[in-house]
C-alpha cells in the first residue's frame, strides 16, 4: 500500500487559488469574476489556511474545488471562449480593412442566455422572492443613473422600466406595509405571497462624476445583467397572479425610449414618475375592491381560540384597515416635495394624488380643485391657501402607514416642529434603549404621564422663577431696614439710645445667672435622658431610605465577572471574551443615546425659558410703551 504524501488528501485537496482555477477553466480574469457572479460562486475562508494553502503562509484568494468542477460544465464558459474568438476576428479584419466579412461577424455576435441559470439558482417561485432584495436595491439604484462609460443608458433603461412594473403589482395588490425615511434613502417592505421584500429607493440627486474610481461600476453592471433577468421573470409571474396584463401598456407620451430622452435627465425622471399615476389594463373584469383577503376569516373562527389564532385574526383586520387606508381621500403635492415616494405611498393604500401639470406631467387633477382633501406642502408658508383642505408636511403618510392609522394633522402643519420619525424595521421588545416616543406608540398610557411631568416640570420651574422674585424683593427691603439700623446705630450710639458700656455690665450679670441655672438643671437631665432611652427602645420610628454605594456595587459585579471568567472552560474563553465585549459593546452605545438625548432635552429646555424669557421682556416692553403713551 503507498504511503499518501502530506496535502494530498483532506483541506488541502478541498480549496483550490484562484491563479490556479483560472488555469484550469482557460478563461481571463474578468471572464471568470463575471462567470462566478452569475453562476453564485463566492471566495469561501478556510478553516486552517496553512493546511489549504499547502503549507503556504501568504494569503491567497481561495474557492472550494467542487464549485469550479461544476463551472466546467457550464455552457457559459464555452460563449466567454467564443468572445475571444470574435474579438481576434473582428480586430484582423478591421486591420486588413474587410468591413464586409466584418459586417457578417457583428450580425454573429455571441449572445450570452442566462435563463437556465436563473431556473437553477431559483428552483421554486418562493425562492425568487426570498432573494429579491438585493436586487430590488441594485435596480433601484441604476435606474437613477444617467448614461456613463461602464453603464450605457440601455442598461438603466431597462431597470427604470422594471421596477415600475414591480411599483404596479405593489400598488395594485395593496402589499406594501412598512416605510422609513434615512440618509440612504427611503426603506419600503412589502409581503409578496408571504415573503418580506425589503428595498431602498435612493434619493433623487444630479449625478456628479466621480475623478477617483472607488466604485467598481463594471462588476455591479454584471450583477444588474442577472438581476434584470432575474426580475424580468418575476414580475411576468406576479402580473399574472393578479389577472394583469404583462408587459403592461403606459401612455403614448411616456416611457419613450429614444435619444431626446436618454438625453434629457429631468423628463427621463419624471417619466417614471408619471408611469406610476396610471392605471393598469387587466386581463378580466374583476375589480380591486372585490378580491378577497389573502387570511380566510371564517377559517380561523372556526379553529380554537388558541394566542396564535387570535394574534394571526389581529394582524388579518389590521391589514384590511391599512390597504384602504387612504381610501377617499385626494393629495395635492407641491413641487418641492420628492413625489416618487409619495406617489407610490398613496396610490398603494387607496388613495388619489396629482401635482401641478404645468411643471410635471401625468398629473389628473388640479390644485384648485374643491375635493383635494390634503395638500402636502415641505415650505414654512404659502400664500394662498384652502380653507377645504389639510396643509401638512410630507412625514405625516408615513407616520400613518407605519402606525397604520389616520393621525392627527395638527402636529404636521406648516411650520410645525414635526414630531420623531422612528424606524418600524427595529424589535419593540429589544434590550438596548429605547426612545420614551417609541415607548408611547406601544404603552399610550406613557404619553399621559410624559405629558404631565412635562407640565409638572414647567409648573415647578415657573413656581421657582415667582420664589425667586420673591426672594429678591424680600432681601432687598431686609436690605434696607438694615441700612436704616445701622444708620440710627451710628447716630444715637445704639438702636434705643443705651451706650455699649452699660450694656456690656448687663450682659455679664445675665452670664452669671445663666451659669447658677445650669448646676440646678444638671440633675433633673440625667433623670429626663433615662425616660427617653426607654420610651425610644419602645416606640415605632419612621423608615430611612437605603441610599446604595453605587462604589461597592461596582465592585461586587467586578468580582463577579472575574469569578465567572476563572470557572469557564480554556477551550470556551475566546467565545466568553467575545460575549462580555459585545454585551459592553451594547451597554456602551445604549449610555451614548441616553446621553445624547439628555442633552437634547436639555437643549429644548434652555430654548423653551429663553423663548418665555424674551415674550416677558416684550411684553414689558409693551406695557412700558403703552404707559408712556397713556401720560
Amino acid at each position: 500500500m503507498r504511503r499518501p504524501k502530506k496535502y494530498e488528501a483532506g483541506e488541502a485537496t478541498q480549496y483550490i487559488s484562484r491563479r490556479a482555477a483560472i488555469r484550469k477553466l482557460q478563461l481571463s480574469l474578468n471572464d471568470f469574476r463575471r462567470l462566478c457572479i452569475l453562476k453564485g460562486v463566492y471566495p469561501r475562508e478556510p478553516k486552517h489556511r496553512r493546511r489549504a494553502q499547502k503549507g503556504s503562509s501568504e494569503i491567497k484568494i481561495l474557492y472550494h474545488t467542487k464549485d469550479i468542477r461544476f463551472l466546467l460544465h457550464e455552457s457559459i464558459v464555452w460563449t466567454l471562449r467564443d468572445y475571444k474568438i470574435f474579438a481576434k476576428k473582428t480586430s484582423r479584419d478591421r486591420a486588413i480593412k474587410d468591413f464586409r466579412n466584418l459586417k457578417r461577424r457583428l450580425a454573429l455576435f455571441p449572445e450570452i442566455k442566462l435563463d437556465h441559470i436563473v431556473k437553477e439558482r431559483y428552483p421554486t417561485f418562493i425562492d425568487a422572492l426570498k432573494d429579491l432584495d438585493d436586487c430590488l436595491t441594485l435596480l433601484f439604484l441604476f435606474s437613477t443613473f444617467p448614461s456613463l462609460h461602464l453603464i450605457p443608458r440601455e442598461q438603466s433603461n431597462l431597470c427604470r422600466r422594471l421596477t415600475i412594473e414591480f411599483l404596479h403589482y405593489v400598488i395594485a395588490s395593496k402589499s406594501l406595509r412598512k416605510v422609513f425615511i434615512s440618509i440612504k434613502g427611503y426603506y419600503f417592505q412589502a409581503e409578496i405571497k408571504g415573503q418580506k421584500v425589503t428595498w431602498i429607493m435612493p434619493h433623487y440627486y444630479p449625478f456628479k462624476p466621480q475623478s477617483r474610481q472607488e466604485v467598481d461600476f463594471k462588476v455591479m453592471s454584471i450583477f444588474v445583467e442577472f438581476y434584470t433577468i432575474l426580475q424580468g421573470f418575476t414580475n411576468f409571474r406576479l402580473f399574472h397572479g393578479l389577472n394583469l396584463a404583462y408587459p403592461p401598456q403606459f401612455p403614448s407620451s411616456l416611457l419613450q425610449d429614444n435619444e431626446d430622452t436618454f438625453k434629457d435627465e429631468a423628463s427621463f425622471v419624471s417619466d417614471r414618475i408619471a408611469a406610476l399615476n396610471f392605471e393598469l389594463l387587466r386581463t378580466d373584469k374583476v375589480q380591486e375592491d372585490e378580491e378577497e383577503p389573502d387570511i380566510d376569516m371564517e377559517l380561523l373562527e372556526q379553529d380554537g381560540d388558541s394566542k396564535r389564532i387570535i394574534k394571526m385574526k389581529q394582524e388579518a383586520q389590521e391589514v384590511s384597515r391599512l390597504r384602504t387606508l387612504f381610501k377617499g381621500l385626494k393629495f395635492f403635492i407641491n413641487r418641492e416635495v420628492p413625489r416618487e415616494p409619495l406617489v407610490i405611498l398613496i396610490r398603494s393604500f387607496g388613495g388619489k394624488v396629482s401635482w401641478d401639470a404645468s411643471v410635471f406631467p401625468g398629473a389628473t387633477f388640479a390644485e384648485n380643485d374643491e375635493t383635494i382633501t390634503h395638500q402636502i406642502v415641505d415650505r414654512p408658508s404659502l400664500s394662498t391657501q384652502y380653507i377645504s383642505r389639510d396643509y401638512i408636511q410630507p412625514q405625516w403618510l408615513f407616520d400613518c402607514v407605519n402606525q397604520r392609522q389616520l393621525l392627527p394633522t395638527n402636529d404636521y402643519f406648516l411650520g410645525e416642529t414635526l414630531p420623531p420619525h422612528l424606524s418600524p424595521f427595529v424589535d419593540s421588545k429589544r434590550d438596548s434603549y429605547i426612545p420614551p416616543e417609541e415607548k408611547a406608540l406601544h404603552d399610550p398610557s406613557l404619553i399621559e404621564t410624559h405629558e404631565q411631568s412635562e407640565e409638572e416640570s414647567e409648573e415647578d420651574e415657573a413656581e421657582k422663577e415667582e420664589e425667586e422674585a420673591d426672594q429678591e424683593l424680600l432681601d432687598a427691603q431686609l436690605q434696607l431696614a438694615y441700612q436704616q439700623e445701622t444708620a440710627e446705630y451710628k447716630k444715637y450710639g445704639g438702636p434705643d439710645g443705651v451706650n455699649e458700656d452699660e450694656e456690656d455690665l448687663s450682659e455679664e450679670d445675665d452670664e452669671e445667672d445663666d451659669d447658677e441655672e445650669d448646676v440646678d438643671k444638671e440633675d433633673v437631665d440625667e433623670q429626663t435622658k433615662r425616660k427617653q432611652q426607654e420610651k425610644e427602645k419602645m416606640s415605632v420610628q419612621s423608615g430611612k431610605v437605603h441610599k446604595v454605594n453605587k462604589r461597592q456595587v461596582h465592585k461586587a459585579e467586578v468580582d463577579e465577572h472575574r469569578l465567572q471568567a476563572r470557572m469557564v472552560k480554556p477551550r470556551h474563553r475566546n467565545l466568553f471574551r467575545k460575549l462580555i465585549r459585545e454585551k459592553q459593546t451594547k451597554e456602551k452605545e445604549e449610555w451614548l443615546l441616553r446621553k445624547k438625548r439628555r442633552n437634547i432635552d436639555a437643549d429644548n429646555k434652555e430654548a423653551k425659558k429663553a423663548a418665555k424669557r424674551e415674550a416677558r421682556k416684550q411684553a414689558a416692553e409693551a406695557a412700558a410703551r403703552a404707559a408712556k403713551l397713556v401720560k
